[in-house]
């Protein structure tokens, strides 16, 4: 009810019993002013309020009651004409009685003569609801059904809903995002980085893909999976639509028979922590929020992470954590591991062959960390020179994956244009 309308009847009443005391013990000018206020308050004329607080106060309840005003006919009308708008409220329904009455008339939905239509014209709209709320609704509204179950629902109700153990010592169990290099809007296609991170060894495979469909993120799969030196055993998404799709599902186990994959809650960035960690250390901390969507921007930024994937596996100290402890004071006290690069980590592990554990050793010691991080600092200076995608400007899908061949088909791009 709006502050501006006027009191119904039992707020009146309401009102005079709150009066009634005062009006009693009060003078004659008391009495006086009382009943002026009442008057202005109520909207009641003054002689009425005088036979109420010198009579009853409480509403007589009505002797005989009234008959029926409306017969079924007006009720049936009702529920065809609620039926046909989707059973708006009273408030929306009643201005809109007559002309819908003869609107579906015409279609031979109701039967209209003279007397019906007039009674529609005086309905009140308490009475519609009384009338509406009698009967009920024969069949839910349109606007509140729920939707069928879609494809992508399904294969997410079927894959579980879980947390990597912080204290896995197994490798293999993999945290998996993808990071958006939009700039200040998310129009158009640009690039995402695809990143996972193990869990147990802190092992990153960072690459750069041209926007988030299933051929590039199956294309970005491809080249990590083929570049990893351990076996994954699970793979842990957030549940974008760009990793919960059947394609990628089904490529994923074609790619190894025996995955294991497990989403984190929705809107719980928590569960991926490892992986979210490094979307700032080992990404925004080099790169930025800057706009990439260019094919030269693709070319440098997989350069800059190829050169990356190096720096921090082969050569940056990770600290993991190895006790949760309270202390006395009833604070959180967290003891970690002896720091080791992801590969020591993984050899530690013994998962690796000794002819693997070689290879990796000797490729460590056949690279400078001080001229590796040298060219690293000359890319991403690079790389925030080069200009964004001119207007109009399109960009070959084929010639933005790791591995080129000819295609049968160019599919082109165009994305929104943003300036550097």
């Amino acid at each position: 009810m709006a502050e501006t309308d006027r009191m119904n009847i039992d707020e009146r009443r309401k009102y005079l019993h709150k009066i009634w005391g005062r009006y009693r013990d009060s003078t004659k000018t008391e009495k006086s002013q009382l009943l002026t206020e009442a008057e202005a308050v109520t909207g009641l004329h003054r002689k009425s309020i005088l036979r109420i607080l010198n009579g009853r106060l409480s509403r007589k309840k009505r002797e005989k009651q009234r008959g029926k005003s409306y017969g079924c006919e007006v009720e049936d009308a009702l529920h065809i004409i609620a039926r046909s708008l989707d059973y708006p409220c009273a408030e929306r329904l009643k201005p809109n009685l007559t002309w819908m009455s003869e609107h579906l008339a015409v279609y031979g939905e109701l039967k209209l003569d003279a007397e019906l239509r007039e009674q529609l014209a005086k309905v009140s709209i308490s009475t519609m609801k009384r009338l509406m709320k009698k009967r009920g609704k024969a069949e839910p509204k349109l606007a509140f059904r729920k939707s069928p179950s879609q494809r992508q629902k399904q294969l997410s109700r079927s894959i579980p809903i879980q947390r990597i153990d912080w204290q896995t010592e197994e490798p293999g169990h993999f945290e998996v995002d993808t990071v958006h290099h939009c700039g200040p809007t998310a129009g158009g296609i640009y690039i995402y980085s695809l990143q996972m991170v193990d869990v147990a060894t802190g092992w990153a495979e960072p690459t750069a893909i041209y926007g988030n469909s299933f051929q590039a993120t199956k294309d970005g799969f491809d080249f990590l999976l083929a570049r990893l030196p351990f076996a994954v055993l699970e793979l842990h998404p957030d549940n974008g639509a760009e990793f919960i799709n059947q394609l990628l599902y089904r490529h994923w186990h074609a790619l190894v028979p025996n995955l294991q994959v497990s989403r984190s809650n929705p809107y719980r960035k928590n569960d991926n922590r490892f992986v979210e960690e490094n979307n700032h250390s080992l990404i925004r901390a080099y790169i930025g929020h800057s706009r990439f969507d260019s094919l030269e921007q693709l070319t440098c930024l997989r350069e800059l992470y190829d050169k990356l994937w190096l720096y921090h596996n082969f050569f940056l100290p990770v600290m993991h954590l190895k006790q949760k402890r309270i202390t006395p004071q009833h604070s959180l006290h967290r003891i970690h591991d002896q720091a080791l690069t992801p590969l020591d980590r993984l050899i530690k592990s013994g998962l690796l062959s000794k002819s693997r554990e070689a290879d990796l050793l000797e490729n460590r010691r056949a690279i400078n960390p001080m001229l590796l991080r040298s060219q690293i600092d000359n890319l991403i200076t690079r790389l925030l020179n080069l200009p964004c995608l001119k207007p109009g400007e399109k960009v070959d899908f084929y010639q933005t994956k790791h591995n080129l061949k000819e295609p049968s088909v160019t599919l082109s791009f165009e994305p929104t244009t943003m300036s550097q």
